[in-house]
């Protein structure tokens, strides 16, 4: 009645060795590292690095406690941070001779101490979230309504060049915010030009009113297309922000949306602070515009007249105002690569740049239809735009070309490292900022593996006080259910944030009240009159479908927590899942083939050590009661 098959013993064995052995990884720690990549598309990372790395360190008279390669980098580690420090600048010595164009990136990091043969079996520790490990927290703020404008400026772009190419004649095209006027001289052009709005321009809606003689075409963005612009620009926000924080070595970012135009970046374990804050701060998007070089654009730039329509003033870096059209030719978006270098001619610090195929042809015909003119190369950052050089178009370009300025070599660097990791679709602004210290981090994994460990030690020593065997039975099931919660954690490679060991905590005094359920069912069967293995079987049988009951109400907060949460509350609702599935396995399954192993071959079994039977007030008056066991005689 009370047996298990061998095969669901092997179950429980398979579980348990799988479980410890994902689990034991946590127990090694973390050690400080030093991380090598590449800074440049040409630059391979091979075992020629490794050993790089390894003859500078030695050079250096610094031992490394391990040197681990994998596709993407080289990590050293060592045993304090002294020596980390020491060992990143004699390896950027080594590797990066001119530190004015880099050809590794070197990172500070930490890496577990798990021994190789555990990563060999993809065995890996749980991510420690920011409130555990230390490190930086921004929140950054997207300028939804300049995303607005840049749409509504290039499709103005789009839109004169389609009434060019269909010979449709109009006295000018202009955008007022996000608004795009057109002017039109006769009704058939105003139809044709509708026409054009209607078959190409699906994103516009439009309406037209007579201006004088003539008529003017007002066209706005569709609220569900600017819906889209919004969602996309926060999206490709949220990847510049990967490619940028993967340029820096970073490692096991946060990087989440936050409401409709916020995005909260996390930073675990960085100690380089003030350059994560400069290269997410510094929000830079490109824009190549044409120089006004019209009377009054000159004018204006000797502050002799006023900005012509349709152009805006920009400064130089050295003062100098420069009057550049609105019209876009390309964006950052078209980039596919810079790198910093210097020119050969003039020796002056420049960034050679390469566009997609698109930017390459428009970037072809602008400059054919522009040669001897200026192209202004306009920096934005935190929403104000500066021009970073206004050279002369010597000839035609191509897909590959540079730019170049009074720039030093380290702004070469900067600006090649924003370009390079991509363009944003908005500017933004880092609105709120905080910094946890590693050791505040390591006091927080202190008090929140005490708060589990003390809990845990505090209901066994009650369970098998009430309890008894049974109850000891419990507290190794209980046992099993953080053995396979901290499993499963770290096989999904999940990030661990304070709330998500509270929510451990949590789960362990919702998982015993199973063993709760099943122990007072046993105990009722006893009361009952029935034998100890009817007993046993009978109210394991009963718990099982009020177990179901009370832990599907529970895994259904858990999910809405996580499906509506954000950030800590979804660190907490992980766990809280989590521990509720594998609760139901070690309370009834585990808990279950412990007591069938000690009990069920037993054949004629008289008692069971499961604490104080109360029989029936009926029975014989008197309590029928045992220090350690109770029977299952009337």
């Amino acid at each position: 009645m009370n047996r298990y098959p061998v095969w669901k013993y092997a179950i429980i064995v398979v579980a348990l060795l799988i479980a410890a052995l994902y689990t034991l990884p946590n127990f090694f720690g973390e050690a400080p590292a030093v991380q090598v990549s590449s800074a440049k598309p040409g630059v391979k990372i091979d075992s020629s690095t490794v050993a790089r790395v390894e003859q500078a360190l030695k050079d250096a008279g610094i031992p490394p406690d391990a040197v681990t390669f994998d596709a993407t980098s080289v990590k050293a580690r060592f045993g304090d941070t002294d020596t980390q420090l020491k060992a990143k600048d004699a390896i950027e010595r080594a590797l990066s001779p001119d530190p004015a164009s880099p050809s590794y990136i070197v990172a500070l990091n930490l890496l577990s101490r798990s021994p190789a043969w555990l990563t060999a079996l993809n065995s890996r520790p749980m991510y420690l979230g920011l409130d555990l490990r230390g490190g930086v927290h921004f929140m950054l703020q997207v300028d939804m309504q300049a995303a607005l404008t840049k749409k509504a400026e290039s499709l103005a772009g789009d839109l004169r060049l389609v009434l060019r190419e269909k010979n449709i004649r109009h006295g000018g095209i202009n955008r007022n915010g996000q608004t795009i006027e057109v002017k039109l001289r006769d009704t058939a052009t105003l139809e044709a030009a509708k026409r054009i709005l209607l078959d190409q321009f699906p994103d516009l809606q439009s309406v037209d009113t007579p201006d004088g003689a003539e008529y003017k075409v007002v066209a706005r963005i569709k609220p569900e297309a600017a819906r889209l612009v919004q969602e996309q620009a926060l999206k490709q926000n949220m990847v510049t922000l990967h490619n940028r924080i993967n340029e820096l070595g970073v490692a096991e970012p946060v990087i989440q949306q936050q409401g409709l135009d916020r995005i909260v970046v996390q930073l675990p374990g960085v100690q380089d602070t003030a350059k994560a804050k400069d290269i997410l701060g510094r929000t830079a998007t490109l824009e190549m515009r044409l120089v006004d070089e019209s009377s009054e654009g000159r004018a204006a730039e000797l502050g002799s007249g006023t900005v012509p329509f349709g152009s805006e003033r920009f400064l130089e870096r050295d003062g100098r105002a420069v009057i550049v059209k609105k019209q876009v030719i390309i964006t950052g978006e078209s980039l596919t690569d810079a790198q910093p270098g210097f020119d050969s001619q003039s020796q002056q610090p420049k960034v050679d740049l390469t566009v997609d195929a698109k930017g390459g042809r428009i970037m072809r015909d602008t400059s054919r239809e522009n040669v001897k003119k200026r192209m202004a190369i306009v920096l934005f950052e935190k929403g104000k735009g500066e021009v970073l050089t206004a050279p002369v178009i010597q000839s035609e370009l191509g897909n590959r070309f540079q730019i170049s300025g009074s720039m030093s070599v380290v702004e070469a660097n900067d600006l090649a490292l924003l370009l390079r990791a991509g363009s944003l679709a908005a500017p933004m602004e880092i609105i709120e900022e905080r910094t946890i210290g590693p050791s505040l981090g390591a006091e927080n994994i202190a008090k929140g593996f005490n708060s589990v460990t003390w809990g845990f030690l505090v209901i066994v020593a009650f369970m098998c006080a009430y309890y008894m065997l049974f109850g000891l039975f419990s507290g190794l099931a209980l046992a099993v259910n953080l053995l396979l919660l901290v499993a499963i954690l770290s096989m999904l490679q999940a990030t661990l944030t304070l709330p998500g060991m509270a929510a451990m905590a949590l789960a362990l005094g919702m998982a015993i009240d199973s063993n709760v359920l099943i122990n007072e069912r046993v105990r009722e069967e006893l009361r009952n009159g029935a034998s100890a293995q009817a007993a046993i079987h009978t109210g394991y049988e009963r718990a099982w479908a009020t177990i179901l009951d009370s832990n599907i109400t529970t895994l259904i907060a858990g999910l809405a927590l996580l499906a509506f949460g954000s950030g800590p509350v979804r660190g907490f609702a992980v766990v809280h899942v989590i521990g509720i599935l594998t609760s139901m396995f070690s309370a009834v399954f585990f808990s279950r083939g412990l007591v069938n192993l000690w009990y069920g071959r037993q054949k004629k079994l008289k008692s069971v050590s499961i604490g104080t039977v109360w029989r029936p007030a009926g029975s014989a008056g008197v309590p029928a009661k045992s220090g350690k066991s109770a029977s299952s005689a009337s």
